[in-house]
């Protein structure tokens, strides 16, 4: 716990907060990928102690949030069967479908359960061989690598009633997705040192270098946060577009060799829709051939789903960065944990969801003024 306290330093903060000061002259907008870094920077107050001008743009880096509706859909057409054990995350338990969440599958009666790992889902499939267990393996680079050593041993054990809903996405295409966008505003990244952790840091100076933002790979406590404003404040300020790894003590720029081996072998490059976004080309992962029949989706045939987002949830907007979750009209009215329009509210990384846990209802406007009204 020591180890985690220094991290949060109070006296090391407000350094340096003086030093982000320091070097700022003009406003600059930043990105913070990972919805982990959302959470800490809501909780943490750093968006309201950065000098004026600088801006924390929330960017689309939790998963929950990103899986679209109709991989929901999907999970739960496949949860309702009857032989059928569905196994998630619990996160994914109450993000709204078109008409249900999983939650509401199982108080019908399906066998719908919660487990700590996809290697759990294995085990009881091997435990169960009259039933179809599934497991729904959603997330970026940081989950993948357990759930394709999963389906790996399922191959390798013989294990044929179990399968894999596969929602896995990649960072990097979506950083440039954001920058080629024409409302695009961001300036700068704050990158997700647990996906550099697993798949290294070579992806970055490419877009660095194409799209000439700054991009500085940090962790999730504040002084990494705080660490990784500065070096992109002082490269923007140089008119410099570089990575930076500040993070050096989780992330080796070679990443974790064994997980990249896994994750060649048992995945393949596709295009995947993001929730609230769209198709991003090349930006996830499918089942490789060899392990198609591990694919949930194929195996249950549900892969002609096409579904339509909530009319008044904004919540593709705050993934995009393109509006706080307080200035959509739903928030904290219509919209709360306990009865969520969309996964931003859910995920326990949603931005909607740390501005609601973290007290940013004081942001909301009377209706018909202001932000707050925009519906």
């Amino acid at each position: 716990m020591k180890y985690l306290e220094e991290f949060s330093d109070p006296d090391l903060a407000r350094k340096l907060l003086d030093r982000i000061a320091a070097v700022t002259t003009r406003p600059w907008a930043l990105m913070e990928v990972c919805g982990g870094q959302t959470h800490s920077i809501i909780r943490h107050g750093i968006d309201q102690l950065l000098p004026e001008g600088i801006e924390m743009i929330h960017g689309p880096g939790c998963p929950v949030c990103v899986t679209p509706l109709e991989v929901i859909d999907k999970a739960l057409a496949i949860a309702a069967r009857p032989g059928v054990t569905f196994c998630s995350f619990g996160d994914m338990l109450r993000v709204p479908g078109s008409e249900a969440d999983l939650f509401r599958v199982k108080s019908a009666g399906g066998d719908v359960r919660v487990v700590y790992s996809p290697l759990d889902a294995l085990q009881l499939a091997r435990e169960m061989p009259d039933r179809q267990v599934v497991f729904f393996g959603i997330g970026f680079e940081t989950t993948a690598p357990a759930n394709a050593m999963t389906v790996h041993e399922a191959r390798r054990l013989g294990v044929r009633n179990f399968s894999l809903l596969v929602s896995h996405v990649l960072v990097p295409p979506a950083i440039a997705a954001i920058m080629e966008s024409p409302s695009c505003r961001v300036q700068a990244f704050l990158a997700a040192g647990h996906v550099c952790s697993v798949m290294g840091t070579a992806e970055y100076p490419p877009l660095a270098e194409r799209y000439r933002v700054p991009i500085v790979v940090t962790g999730f406590e504040p002084l990494d946060i705080l660490e990784g404003i500065r070096r992109t404040v002082v490269q923007l300020e140089e008119g410099r577009a570089e990575l930076e790894n500040a993070y050096r003590r989780v992330v080796p720029p070679e990443g974790n060799p064994a997980a990249k081996a896994m994750l060649a072998d048992v995945f393949e490059v596709t295009d995947r829709a993001w929730r609230g976004i769209g198709v991003i080309p090349a930006s996830g992962w499918k089942l490789a051939e060899k392990y198609r029949d591990f694919d949930a989706e194929v195996r249950f045939d549900v892969g002609g789903m096409r579904t339509d987002e909530s009319a008044i949830c904004r919540s593709g907007e705050v993934l995009q960065g393109l509006i706080k979750p307080h200035e959509c009209a739903a928030f904290g009215r219509q919209c709360t944990p306990r009865n969520p329009l969309g996964a931003t509210m859910v995920s326990s990384e949603g931005a909607c969801a740390a501005y609601y846990l973290y007290r940013r209802l004081e942001l909301i406007e009377p209706a018909g003024s202001g932000a707050g009204s925009r519906g």
